[in-house]
């Protein structure tokens, strides 16, 4: 990492994969953050349950990632999908609704650091870190799905564009984070 103040520096992470590679290779990235692993659901399931993060990693296909997205977000901890195999429009959306706070290819892992520290610091500020997400792929997405991949989900992207401010994701993280509900908000 380039900075003695890195916003990851400290925060407990969890990261599932099923590819031990992977797992080996965010540790590295990560380094100055606590890394717990996990590389089935199972495990990470327990994980979850038993101890608090203040992010999580979740790859979508091996893991049952979407499946760990509900617990993650259930204990309101902001949670990226990473992902390889899993890489369509339909997992993006399920991701967004389900309340991820972001959707990254796998092939972002080499930036994996400085994007959490901008998704991250995006969050604490109380942004919305699916802009930024857009906003660094754009180009990505629309080479991989192609230029007009919205079009067939039209309404959904429609409401989320309108919405971007507080996504659907976004609301139902809200709707469970205690400091919401405390308040009578």
């Amino acid at each position: 990492m380039e900075s003695a103040t890195s916003i990851l520096a400290g925060k407990t992470i969890l990261v599932v994969d099923d590819e031990k590679d992977i797992l080996e290779t965010i540790e590295d990235i990560l380094d100055e953050a606590q890394i717990d692993t996990a590389a089935d659901y199972e495990t990470a399931a327990q994980k979850i349950k038993d101890r608090s993060y203040d992010l999580a990693i979740l790859d979508i296909m091996g893991v049952n990632g979407l499946e760990l997205l509900d617990k993650t977000v259930s204990k309101e901890i902001p949670t990226v999908m990473l992902t390889a195999h899993a890489v369509n429009p339909d997992s993006l959306m399920a991701s967004i609704r389900k309340g991820a706070m972001a959707y990254l290819p796998k092939e972002t892992l080499g930036d994996l650091d400085k994007l959490l520290e901008r998704l991250l610091s995006a969050h604490d500020r109380g942004e919305p870190p699916w802009k930024l997400v857009f906003e660094e792929l754009a180009d990505y997405f629309n080479e991989r799905f192609g230029p007009d991949w919205k079009k067939s989900d039209h309404a959904f992207w429609d409401d989320f564009d309108r919405n971007f401010q507080v996504s659907r994701g976004i609301q139902e993280r809200l709707l469970r984070n205690r400091k919401i509900i405390d308040k009578g908000i």
